[in-house]
C-alpha cells in the first residue's frame, strides 16, 4: 500500500460535493434530535458500536505491521505477493470504514469535538503509512513484467488484481525508488501547506461585510446569504450591493491569494518533476491514461462554441427587462414560480423518472430512500451542500440539506445517481476495482437529470413550471459544461506560465481570466472591477487542481448516452441500455476511457462535446417559445 492508494479514502470518497447555498430552507429544525429517524443516516450499518470502530483501527496498525514484514520478499513468488496484495485489501476496507464512521458523524455534527478528535487521531494514522510503505512500488516494479503475466496466469487468487499489477508497468518511468519515494512522502504534509492557508483565508480568518438593503434589513452577506439576495431580491441595486460586498473581502486579499495559488502550482510542479512529467496537466491526466489531446479539445473546441451562452444571456436580459445585465443577474427567476416539493414528493418524482433504466435500478432506487442510506435536512452543525459517499460492503451514504426548491428536486436526482453507480459498482465489482474514477463519476448523476427534466416536463401543464425547469436545465449546462470548461482554461493557462518560468500575480491572474471571460460572454455582460477576480474563491483551484474538466467530460458523455438510451429503436435502446449498465457495474475495472468506448462514447473526438453546445442552443431557443406563449 502507498499513500496514493490511502489518498484515495480522502479524494474518492466523497463524490460530487455541490455547496448549495441553504438560505430557503423551507423545513427548519432547531435541533437534530428533532428529525426524526426516517430521515438520518443509520451508523450501526458501518460498525455496531464505538468499541467495533477500535477493534479495526487497531488491527489496521497490525496489517501495517504485516505488511512491512513483506519487504525483500515480493519478487520470490505469485503467493509471496498475493500476501501483500491481501493483506493491503484487507487494510483498506477497515480504513474506508473507520475513516467514514468518524466522518460522517462529524459531518452532521462538526461542533462535535471529540468526533474532530477522532478524526484527526484517523489522519495521522493515514499520514504514517507513506514513509513506511515507500518500499513497495520499487520493488514491485523490479518484478519483470514477463513474469508477472506468468504469475497472473497461474494463479487465479492474484488474477483479481491483474488491471492494478499491469497498469505499473506503464506507469514505470514515474515509480520513484524507495529513497527518493520515503524522501518525498515526508514533504507530503508540508506541500498541503498552502491549501490549508486557503482554508484558513476562506473561512475561518474570513469577515464578511454587512449591507443595508433597499428595505432597510441590514445582513451580513455570507456566500449563502449572497446566493439567496441574488436569486430572490427584485431589486438589482440590492443585488449589486451583495455582489460588491461579498467580492470586496476576497478582492482585498487577491494579493494573498495569489501568493497561495502560486504555492499550489509550484508544489504541484515540484512533485510532477521528481516523478518525471513533463507538466501538471500530463501528472494528472497519467494515472486514468486520459489522452492530453482530451483535455485541450475540451477547452479549445468550447471556447470556439460559445454563442449559445451568449444568446441565453441576451434572452435574460431581455426577459428582466434589465438596461444593464451583469454576472450576479445570473440566478434571478424568470417567472414569478415559487412552487414548493415537500421531500416525499421529491422521491416519488425521482423515482418515477428512472424508470427509463429498468425496473430493477427503479426497485434499488427505491431503498437506497428508504433505508437510512440519506441524511435529508439541515440542522445546526451539519455541513452545507450534498454529496453521495461509498463504503464498501456496506452501502452509500448520501448527504442533503433538502429545502423543497426546484433546484433541490434535481439535486435528489443528481446525487441518487451517484449513489447507484456506487451500489451498482459495489455490487458486481470485487474490492481491487470497485471505486470508479473521477473522470466517468458525473456521467450517473447528470444522466438522472436529464431523466427527471424530461419527467417533469411531460407532467405539467403549468407554463411557468415549464419555463422554471428549462431554465434549470440550461443553468445545469452551463454550470456543469460551460463554466467547469472555463475554469478548466483557466488552470491549464496559469499552471503552463509557472512550468514556464514566467512571472505570476494577481494582476496577471485577473488577466488570464478576463480574456477567457471576454470569449465566453462577449459584451453580453458588463464588467465590474471585480469581473476578473472570481479565481481567488473557487476552492478546486487550490484543493485539486485539474479536477473540474472532468465535469465537463462526464456531461458530454451523460448527454451522448441518454441519447442512446431514450431515442431511435427499441432494439438499439435496449442495447445502449445494457452498455450503460454495464459502465456503472465496471467499477475500475479498465481506463474510464475505454469504459467510456466500451459504452458508446468516445471523448477523443469534438461530436460528444458538439453534442452538448447543439443541446444547449437548442433549449434555450424552446425557453424562447415558452417565454412567448406565457407573455400572449
Amino acid at each position: 500500500m502507498n499513500l496514493t492508494q490511502v489518498k484515495r479514502i480522502f479524494l474518492l470518497a466523497v463524490v460530487a460535493v455541490s455547496m448549495l447555498a441553504q438560505a430557503n430552507a423551507q423545513v427548519n429544525y432547531k435541533t437534530r434530535e428533532e428529525i426524526p429517524e426516517k430521515y438520518k443516516w443509520n451508523f450501526s450499518d458501518i460498525y455496531k458500536t464505538w468499541d467495533a470502530w477500535e477493534a479495526d483501527f487497531g488491527a489496521i496498525k497490525t496489517d501495517m505491521e504485516e505488511i512491512i514484514s513483506y519487504k525483500g520478499t515480493l519478487g520470490n513468488s505469485s503467493n509471496d505477493l498475493l500476501k501483500l496484495m491481501k493483506t493491503q485489501e484487507s487494510l483498506m476496507k477497515k480504513a474506508y470504514k473507520v475513516y467514514q464512521f468518524v466522518s460522517f458523524q462529524s459531518t452532521v455534527d462538526s461542533r462535535n469535538m471529540e468526533l474532530q478528535a477522532k478524526l484527526q487521531q484517523v489522519g495521522l494514522l493515514f499520514a504514517s503509512f507513506g514513509p513506511t510503505t515507500a518500499w513497495i512500488a520499487p520493488e514491485m516494479i523490479a518484478i519483470p513484467e514477463a513474469t508477472m503475466k506468468e504469475w497472473l496466469a497461474e494463479n487465479k487468487d492474484l488474477n483479481v488484481y491483474k488491471f492494478e499489477l499491469l497498469d505499473m508497468y506503464r506507469m514505470q518511468k514515474h515509480v520513484l525508488d524507495e529513497k527518493m519515494g520515503r524522501l518525498v512522502s515526508f514533504f507530503s504534509q508540508s506541500s498541503g501547506t498552502a491549501g490549508s492557508v486557503f482554508k484558513a483565508l476562506s473561512t475561518t480568518d474570513i469577515e464578511f461585510q454587512e449591507i443595508e438593503l433597499s428595505d432597510g434589513k441590514k445582513v451580513k452577506v455570507t456566500p449563502g446569504m449572497y446566493s439567496h439576495i441574488t436569486s430572490t431580491n427584485l431589486n438589482q441595486e440590492d443585488r449589486k450591493k451583495a455582489y460588491e460586498a461579498l467580492y470586496d473581502v476576497y478582492y482585498k486579499n487577491k494579493n494573498t491569494y495569489a501568493a497561495i495559488y502560486e504555492g499550489i502550482i509550484q508544489s504541484k510542479w515540484a512533485n510532477a518533476r521528481a516523478a518525471n512529467y513533463e507538466s501538471n496537466l500530463d501528472a494528472s491526466l497519467e494515472g486514468n491514461n486520459i489522452p492530453k489531446d482530451v483535455y485541450l479539445n475540451l477547452i479549445n473546441t468550447v471556447r470556439e462554441n460559445t454563442a449559445p451562452v451568449q444568446k441565453y444571456t441576451k434572452l435574460r436580459k431581455k426577459i428582466l427587462g434589465l438596461e444593464k445585465y451583469y454576472g450576479f443577474d445570473g440566478s434571478m427567476s424568470l417567472v414569478d414560480f415559487h412552487k414548493t416539493y415537500p421531500y416525499e414528493e421529491a422521491v416519488e418524482i425521482v423515482t418515477e423518472s428512472v424508470l427509463p433504466l429498468g425496473k430493477e435500478y427503479q426497485a434499488k432506487l427505491a431503498k437506497a430512500t428508504a433505508s437510512g442510506w440519506l441524511d435529508v435536512y439541515e440542522n445546526p452543525g451539519k455541513r452545507g451542500g450534498a454529496f453521495s459517499a461509498g463504503v464498501y460492503g456496506v452501502h452509500p451514504y448520501m448527504l442533503l440539506n433538502y429545502d423543497e426548491t426546484l433546484e433541490y428536486v434535481f439535486t435528489l436526482a443528481h446525487e441518487l445517481g451517484h449513489t447507484m453507480h456506487t451500489t451498482l459498482s459495489n455490487e458486481t465489482q470485487p474490492f481491487a476495482t470497485h471505486g470508479y474514477t473521477i473522470f466517468v463519476a458525473e456521467v450517473a448523476s447528470t444522466f438522472n437529470e436529464r431523466l427527471l427534466l424530461d419527467h417533469m416536463m411531460e407532467n405539467t401543464k403549468d407554463p411557468k413550471e415549464r419555463i422554471a425547469l428549462l431554465n434549470q436545465a440550461i443553468q445545469g449546462i452551463i454550470g456543469t459544461f460551460y463554466a467547469q470548461t472555463m475554469f478548466a482554461d483557466f488552470e491549464y493557462q496559469a499552471h503552463t506560465m509557472i512550468e514556464k518560468n514566467q512571472p505570476v500575480n494577481a494582476d496577471i491572474f485577473a488577466k488570464i481570466w478576463g480574456d477567457i471571460a471576454q470569449k465566453y460572454y462577449g459584451d453580453v455582460s458588463e464588467k465590474t472591477k471585480y469581473s476578473n477576480y472570481p479565481w481567488t474563491r473557487i476552492p478546486h483551484f487550490y484543493n485539486s487542481p485539474f479536477y473540474v474538466y472532468q465535469y465537463a467530460t462526464c456531461y458530454a458523455s451523460s448527454a451522448k448516452l441518454y441519447k442512446d438510451v431514450t431515442e431511435g429503436k427499441k432494439k438499439d435502446r435496449k442495447a445502449a441500455l445494457k452498455r450503460y449498465t454495464t459502465l456503472l457495474q465496471s467499477g475500475g475495472n479498465d481506463f474510464p476511457m475505454e469504459q467510456l468506448k466500451k459504452a458508446g462514447v468516445d471523448l477523443s473526438k469534438p461530436e460528444a462535446i458538439l453534442a452538448v453546445i447543439k443541446q444547449l442552443d437548442e433549449l434555450v431557443d424552446q425557453l424562447a417559445i415558452e417565454i412567448e406563449k406565457l407573455e400572449k
